[in-house]
This record gives C-alpha cells, structure tokens and sequence, in this order.
C-alpha cells in the first residue's frame, strides 16, 4: 500500500510544493494511502459564505448550482470555491482505514462520523448530487472523500439529529473562541446574531460576560433580528446592514453610552464587512472575525486609516475540543436547540 504524509501532501497536484489547502488541485482517486481513511460521503455542509457565492452565480437556480459544485470538484479534487476560498464540511460512514493511520480519537469501520476539517483540503468525488436544500446551505450527494491521518473529525452523537449536529459542528470553533475571549463584564457585540454561528456565540457571550456584561446582537432584517431576540441572550438586538460601517458604530454607540464594545464578533457570510466590527470596538478591544468572507487587507489597511488600535483575531475554525462545547450547547439550552431543530431538520 502506497505510504502517505500525515497532512497530505501526496495527495497535492498542483503547484507540488504546498498543502492540500492553498493548493490549486488535489488528487481525488478513491484508492487510498496507508494512513487515510476512506468515507462514504452523504451530505456536503457548504460553508456559508461560499453557497452564498454560489447560489448568486447560477440566479438561485438549483441545476445551475448543481453545475457549478460539481464543476469546482472536479477541478481542483475538492470543494474550494476559487472565489471565496472557501469550502465546508461532510457527513458520512467511514469504508475503510489505512493499516498505518493514527486518528486523536478511535475509530472504527461503519462509523458516521462529520469531518472537522474544510472541504477545501478534503479529496472529495462526487458521483451524484441528489439534492440541494438551499435554506440551509446542505447538498445530499453519492461520493467518497479522504481524511487525512491529520484531519480532525467528530463521531456523531446519538442524542442529536444528524443534519442539526452537521449545522452545529459546522461552525464549532465560533462558539469556542468566544468563550475563550470573552470576560465577565465585557461588552459583546456580535455581527451576524441571528445565523447559525451567531446564534451559538450569542450563547457563549451571554454565559461567559454574566450579569453584569451586555451582549448587543446585528442582524440585517427583521426576521433575523426576532431570531436573535427569541434567544433572550441579548440585551439589545440591533437592524443594521453589516456592510455600513458608520450605521453600525453609531447605533453600538448609543446602546453603550459610547463605551463601545470589547469584543466584537463577525459571524456574517458577505464581504465588506470589516470595518463595521472595527468602528464598534473600543481602542485595545478585540475583534473576532469568524467570517470566511473577511479580507485580511481590508481589515488591517482599514483599522490603520480609522486610527484603531485594536486586535483582531482571524479565526481558526479548530480550537481545543470545539466539537463538544457547541455540541453540548444544543444539551444546555432549549430556546436554541428548538430554534436550530426547525431551522436545519
């Protein structure tokens, strides 16, 4: 059996001196190495921000969409929207495990299972799209991918839905950094509050700033806006279109008496966004852009022209168990447990 680099690198085509991310094209061949393992592919989890590219390119038309998913993966060997940089992530039942593959947790063959790194890196082939549910940015497929001995995975839970675990763990590490970043008393601003990553770090800010913190949601129309409210994490839910900077500062700064938030947190899925989480952060605060949408240049070109001295975090879809901080908060909390059930089952 052919041996293979744990992050994958034999798998990369072109150019051959990157990893399978960065890398214009993988190779995708079903035959796998002696440290991969082999899944019977399911349902594709678009990344948000990349169905939201696509579904505008082919005019909402679902066979179009077909066309282009298909198109990419054939490609490049993997689901890397060349205009967002983006990908998502699968569902699906583990076929075979090379001899010499090492995974952080057991694994054993016949187990469902949701892969934890992007579809940006992830060998994927697809044989079928059987159907595409665009309110919820999924795609039911026939295909095989390839997890890398490196790759990151979580089997899925008994007690959850599998398409509501594959909304949550989608988005895991949004919910888990704002826990890491947020303190009691802070000021929590978060962008994008009534999606799905928005909804989940609601949760976290309100737990983690207490009482004595206040946590203002954005969201771009009314039903959002509800959705965001219905949680009851929030102190104040504001309408506002992310891509208005000057909107944006100006109504955090009435509902903060000017103070300011904290942290801010961008969970939305369109670009130009950036300076809108600057402007509603105090100088020394933090801002979390979770967004896949978000330009590192904008971003720090933009907060240098504002004169902002804040920091700013990119955000690593992966920290230190993720998967079971957002999984058990679909456990902890009814309101978004009912919320995520009717959205994403």
């Amino acid at each position: 059996m052919r041996k293979g680099c744990p992050y994958g690198t034999h798998r990369v085509i072109e150019p051959g001196d990157l990893l399978p991310q960065p890398a214009w094209k993988i190779d995708n061949d079903t035959e796998i190495y002696d440290n991969e393992v082999l899944i019977d592919v399911e349902v594709l989890n678009i990344d948000s921000a990349s169905f939201t590219q696509i579904e505008k390119e082919a005019g909402g038309e679902e066979e179009k969409i077909k066309e282009i998913i298909t198109g990419i993966v054939k490609e490049r060997g993997k689901h890397h929207n060349p205009v967002t940089g983006s990908g998502g992530m699968l569902i699906g039942c583990v076929e075979k495990i090379g001899p010499a593959w090492k995974g952080k947790i057991p694994l054993q063959e016949g187990d469902r299972l949701a892969t934890l790194v992007s579809l940006s890196l992830t060998p994927l082939r697809i044989d079928r799209i059987k159907k595409i549910h665009k309110d919820i940015d999924q795609v039911e497929i026939d295909g095989k991918a390839i997890l890398f001995e490196s790759g990151i995975f979580a089997v899925l839970p008994e007690d959850l839905p599998e398409t509501l675990s594959l909304a949550v763990l989608d988005v895991a590490g949004a919910a888990a950094q704002t826990a890491k970043l947020v303190r009691p008393g802070d000021r929590v601003v978060v962008i994008g509050a009534g999606g799905k990553s928005g909804l989940l770090c609601l949760h976290e800010a309100r737990k983690r700033a207490g009482i004595t913190g206040q946590v203002i949601g954005v969201a771009p129309r009314e039903t959002s806006k509800k959705r965001a409210e219905s949680t009851g994490y929030c102190d104040v839910v504001l309408m506002a279109d992310a891509s208005n900077a000057l909107d944006v500062m100006n109504q955090v700064k009435e509902v903060t008496g000017g103070d300011m938030a904290d942290v801010t947190i961008n969970c939305v899925n369109i670009p130009n966004t950036e300076l809108s989480s600057i402007l509603a952060t105090r100088d020394c605060g933090t801002v979390y852009f979770f967004s896949m949408a978000t330009s590192f240049t904008a971003a720090a070109l933009g907060a240098e022209g504002v004169g902002k001295d804040v920091t700013m975090i990119i955000g690593n879809g992966y920290t230190r168990d993720h998967a079971a901080i957002s999984l058990n908060i679909m456990r902890e909390s009814p309101v978004l447990r009912k919320i995520f059930e009717e959205l994403y089952t």
